[in-house]
């Protein structure tokens, strides 16, 4: 079920009250401060009448771009760093910076009612949100979740645009988790998010680190840089818990500087708050025993994959970490089924193994691939490809890392926003070519890409989608259309049983 993200902020919220709380006067008519505010919106085409529009100054856009359709629908007012010509407006240096604290103030700051467990990292972001939700709501808890593949709460489910909503959206959410009795949430946080300042006026109970690799350099600059935007949320002004994955050095790093409490995890060292033993991968999902000061729990993962046992470990720790029963943790994640788009089986009747997986770096591709080598008594046949608007830095990796682990690789287009597609894939086409031994297919169109795998699987093959996970639009250019791997690799499939005699 669906549910329009309205909810009602503090009683008796005017234009006044806003721009007493901003600290600026209305510009414009001043006769609004009386007027009613129903709710603070971003995303012009969203308005309805009442709101009080937030015109962000974006990479492409500017908010006050779309100012007449924005008063034409009603809104009382406009936020920006400069005044609109079609409504009254109150004027901030940094309207970024200022979003996140006024919509949580907006709506009584929803996140001091809730625990909020945020997860930053590179990889594993999603399917550890995913298990913090299930080992809440396993030890009794009713839990919201704030994911890049789903917003899900009690009565609410949404298939969300960013991995971590704008600031009004954000506030907005929790305050409805708030409503519905909800009283943890899990939530992804990406870097962009970071700094971005959308999750600015967010507190958070337990904020966990996942790991750090090469991605996004083309809008962080540089690893240090990269890494200094996700270390600036494990601050005591920010979270009251670190929960950090100690296996990677950066890790490792941010555990010996944090201020606040402090819990470590690890696949790999036992000296770590929590850790793992007994450690068994197989086709079906992987087991382990997990320690932790609290007692030990025995996890079965049905996901598939050995890079989900640091997911789940991390998960674990944040949520024990606040006080949840390891055993009733340990419960929750192993009745986890699946991720959508992390490593997700498509079943259709075939005889080979068909997987959509969200991999779109190098660090994911060398976590998962070998696994999946290791399965395949076949031919492991690799769909991939890059995004534009990206960091073009890893799209030769991709493309070599993916011919040194897959017996064919196929290079499509994934989403060029705006650029050119023919560019992107002659890059990754440049690294897949320096392999070994597989055979390197091009093909622009992901729905022939991937109707190319499925005919040439035999069985024992396994067929992997790469890229895109659970997305479902990609854009060329000023061109929006829907595409859902997912769905296009089982109508691959079910096309080519169909043709068998």
């Amino acid at each position: 079920m669906t549910l329009p993200i309205r909810v009602s902020p503090k009683s008796g919220m005017t234009v006044d009250r806003l721009s007493e709380y901003l600290g600026t006067p209305i510009v414009g008519d001043p006769r609004v401060g009386h007027r009613m505010v129903r709710d603070l919106v971003d995303d012009s085409r969203t308005v309805r009448p009442g709101d009080a529009y937030l015109a962000i100054p974006g990479s492409r856009w500017h908010g006050l771009d779309f100012e007449d359709e924005v008063a034409a629908a009603g809104a009382v007012l406009a936020i920006s760093d400069r005044p609109s010509s079609a409504l009254p407006t109150l004027i901030v240096d940094e309207p970024r910076k200022v979003v996140g604290p006024l919509a949580s103030w907006f709506h009584d700051e929803p996140s001091r009612d809730l625990r909020v467990f945020g997860v930053t990292g590179t990889n594993g972001k999603t399917s550890t949100t995913h298990f913090i939700d299930a080992a809440l709501t396993a030890a009794g808890e009713s839990a919201g979740l704030i994911s890049g593949a789903r917003i899900r709460g009690p009565g609410y489910d949404l298939v969300p645009t960013r991995t971590t909503p704008e600031a009004p959206m954000l506030q907005r959410t929790l305050a409805t988790f708030r409503r519905h009795g909800v009283t943890g949430c899990a939530m992804e946080v990406s870097s962009h998010a970071v700094d971005q300042h959308r999750v600015d006026g967010t507190a958070f109970r337990v904020m966990a680190f996942a790991n750090l690799s090469d991605d996004h350099l083309d809008y962080h600059g540089s690893m240090e840089t990269y890494f200094a935007t996700k270390a600036d949320m494990f601050t005591v002004e920010r979270t009251q818990i670190a929960a950090i994955s100690i296996d990677d050095d950066w890790g490792a790093r941010l555990a010996a500087g944090t201020a606040p409490e402090t819990w470590t995890c690890s696949a790999l060292d036992a000296t770590a708050d929590v850790y793992a033993t007994d450690i068994r991968c197989a086709d079906t999902g992987t087991r382990f025993t997990a320690h932790t000061p609290y007692g030990t729990g025995d996890i079965r993962l049905q996901t598939l994959g050995p890079h989900q046992v640091a997911n789940a470990l991390l998960a674990l720790t944040s949520v024990v970490a606040d006080g949840v029963d390891v055993a009733a943790a340990a419960e929750g994640i192993s009745s986890v089924t699946g991720v959508a788009g992390r490593c997700e089986p498509v079943r259709a009747g075939q005889s080979f193994v068909a997987i959509v997986d969200y991999m779109h770096n190098t660090a994911g591709q060398h976590a998962l691939l070998p696994y999946l080598r290791s399965l395949a008594c076949g031919r492991l046949i690799l769909v991939v490809g890059a995004t534009g608007g990206r960091d073009p830095g890893k799209r030769r990796p991709l493309g070599q890392v993916a011919a040194q682990y897959a017996d064919v690789v196929i290079v499509t287009d994934e989403s060029p926003e705006d650029e050119d597609p023919d560019a992107i894939r002659a890059e990754v086409l440049r690294g897949a070519r320096h392999g070994d031994s597989a055979v390197v297919v091009e093909e622009p169109d992901r729905g022939a890409a991937l109707t190319r795998a499925v005919s040439m699987a035999r069985p024992d093959d396994i067929v992997v989608v790469t890229g895109r996970g659970s997305d479902t639009f990609r854009r060329y250019g000023p061109r929006t259309s829907f595409f859902d791997d997912r769905a296009e690799l089982r109508r691959a499939i079910v096309e080519s049983l169909d043709t068998q005699p």
